[in-house]
């Protein structure tokens, strides 16, 4: 069986604007600049899957279940748009989080690598073919360490700006739209 690609997407801030802690589905909404971007993914054969920090489970915020109602928000503004989810991997866990058992150190959490590994063999995933999108440098490492391409969104939600060799993206653009541009003509040079 032929392996998938997949463009991998952080949520807060990347994919939709950050509401921070939100698990209210009326307040979730795709970011300006990410629609055309998405279909054009998706008409490219990438599978749209999602990967997010969701540490306000460990610190008591929301309750685990309070996510299935955003996965299902997710999926239905991406698929007013023609484009089905198909995956949301979140990492409850933060190791300052007072809720057990999710107050622990785990390799889910970005910038670890866990999720997208994850996601990549439940989905018969080519990473070296994948992408990872987000709007931090911790999203651009969970990427780079697990074999993929990597987009950073400059956004002004990085503001820590500490690199190293798997925080070194492949490229930084403004929008979802632009990063889409970017990796069709990535997908269309002749190395590749």
């Amino acid at each position: 069986m032929e392996a998938n690609k997949a463009i991998f997407i952080d949520k807060d801030g990347t994919i939709i604007p950050d509401v921070p802690y939100n698990v209210n589905p009326a307040l979730v909404e795709l970011s300006s600049h990410a629609a055309e971007g998405l279909k054009q993914l998706f008409d490219e054969g990438f599978k749209i899957i999602i990967i997010s920090n969701q540490s306000g489970v460990a610190r008591g915020f929301f309750e685990i279940s309070a996510l299935n109602a955003i996965e299902q928000r997710l999926k239905e503004i991406l698929a007013e748009i023609g484009v089905p989810l198909s995956g949301f991997y979140f990492c409850p866990h933060h190791p300052e989080g007072i809720i057990k058992p999710y107050n622990i150190s785990c390799s889910c959490r970005k910038p670890d690598n866990g999720l997208i590994l994850q996601a990549a063999k439940e989905h018969n995933i080519d990473l070296n073919s994948s992408w990872m999108i987000g709007d931090i440098l911790n999203d651009v490492e969970a990427g780079c360490t697990a074999g993929c391409k990597t987009v950073l969104i400059n956004n002004g939600n990085e503001t820590e700006w500490m690199v190293n060799e798997n925080r070194k993206a492949t490229m930084i653009v403004s929008s979802i739209n632009e990063a889409a541009l970017g990796i069709l003509n990535a997908a269309a040079a002749p190395n590749n």
